[in-house]
């Protein structure tokens, strides 16, 4: 019989390391953009792993780049991909208000072990989202 502790560590999920590994791409991106963001890391269960406000970066953004994080996890695609099934008349039209709330444009990305396991998301808020895509797109790559 395998133990509760035992089972737990069977379950793919990022490590410590891999979420810093993601956030400090990400911070890396941003810096290089010449933004301020805020970069949110979480798990295979959508828990908060690892976050970072920039200097500057807008408070708004703090609880928008979680939800990002989130939404893509929870649904393991882009959020901008929810946010084209998402919009009225398409299949997913209202979904941002299921699950406490969640951000459908883009800016979070699953997160993918080097097998293509999906251990967590990132979520990346603080400018366009397409700087906010593009951010959360470097922390993902520098796990692949």
């Amino acid at each position: 019989m395998t133990s509760h502790k035992e089972a737990s560590y069977a379950m793919s999920d990022i490590t410590r390391q891999q979420a810093e590994t993601a956030l400090q791409a990400a911070l890396g991106k941003s810096e290089a953009l010449g933004v301020a963001m805020n970069v949110a890391v979480v798990d295979a269960g959508a828990n908060l792993k690892a976050f970072a406000r920039m200097d500057g970066a807008w408070l708004g953004s703090i609880d928008i780049a979680i939800k990002k994080a989130r939404t893509s996890r929870l649904f393991d695609m882009n959020t901008g991909e929810i946010g084209k099934l998402s919009q009225p008349g398409e299949s997913l039209y209202a979904i941002e208000h299921s699950n406490d709330g969640l951000i459908t444009f883009p800016g979070g990305v699953p997160l993918t072990s080097p097998d293509g396991t999906i251990i967590g998301a990132i979520g990346v808020s603080g400018s366009t989202v397409e700087d906010d895509h593009a951010v959360a797109m470097a922390g993902a790559d520098a796990l692949s």
